[in-house]
């Protein structure tokens, strides 16, 4: 049997560097902002701060998805499965920037947690992937991106009906989510025991309430 092989320098580097942008840096999308073709937003105050408590938790689930997609690509010995995480965190990237950007306008911060939010998604990718092997990690991320699409579901029934850029950005994330869901499961990922399922779920509850607030 062969036994697994290392991660290179390179791949150390790479993933360390994604991780200081991702958390520290100002992301820059690939794709334009959705925001840019929607109505033109007018919102109250108590409206804007409610809308950018969602967008933080959107934001910080992207710091969260970055940071489980550069864990699986670290873990797979697979190239091909390599460059399938690597896309799908490019353009998780575009989701980052749109919401940092979103958050900028409504005058808001991103959570002040998002360091520990990325090192515990990490953690978790990279426990699928060596513990789990790729039909795991795979299904772990087809998993998340089924979770996540709800989530993303009931943000756009409780974002102000006039904040037409965030509902737009959030309609586009919500689209890729449920497209990365069903290439996770197109690519071999299996499903996973419902204990885990409900284990990621309440997880992500915890997140999503603390970073709506910190």
């Amino acid at each position: 049997m062969q036994k697994p092989s290392l991660p290179t320098l390179d791949q150390l580097l790479s993933t360390a560097d994604s991780a200081l942008r991702t958390v520290f840096s100002l992301p820059h999308a690939s794709r334009e902002n959705p925001a840019q073709q929607s109505e033109t937003t007018s919102l109250s105050a108590t409206e804007k701060k409610h809308a950018a408590a969602l967008m933080r938790v959107n934001h910080t689930g992207e710091v969260c998805a970055q940071a489980l997609y550069t864990a699986q690509s670290l873990a797979t010995q697979d190239p091909a499965l390599r460059r399938h995480f690597d896309h799908a965190a490019a353009e998780e990237t575009d989701h980052l920037a749109w919401t940092r950007q979103r958050l900028n306008e409504l005058g808001a911060r991103t959570s002040l947690l998002n360091p520990l939010f990325y090192a515990g998604a990490f953690g978790l990718g990279l426990l699928a992937g060596k513990l789990g092997g790729d039909k795991v990690s795979l299904g772990f991320v087809a998993e998340t991106e089924r979770q996540v699409e709800a989530h993303l579901h009931s943000h756009l029934r409780r974002l102000p009906p006039a904040d037409h850029a965030s509902r737009a950005i959030v309609a586009q994330m919500k689209d890729d989510e449920a497209r990365h869901a069903d290439e996770a499961l197109e690519a071999g990922g299996v499903l996973l025991p419902k204990p885990v399922r409900s284990l990621m779920h309440a997880a992500g509850r915890v997140m999503t309430r603390t970073a709506h607030y910190i």
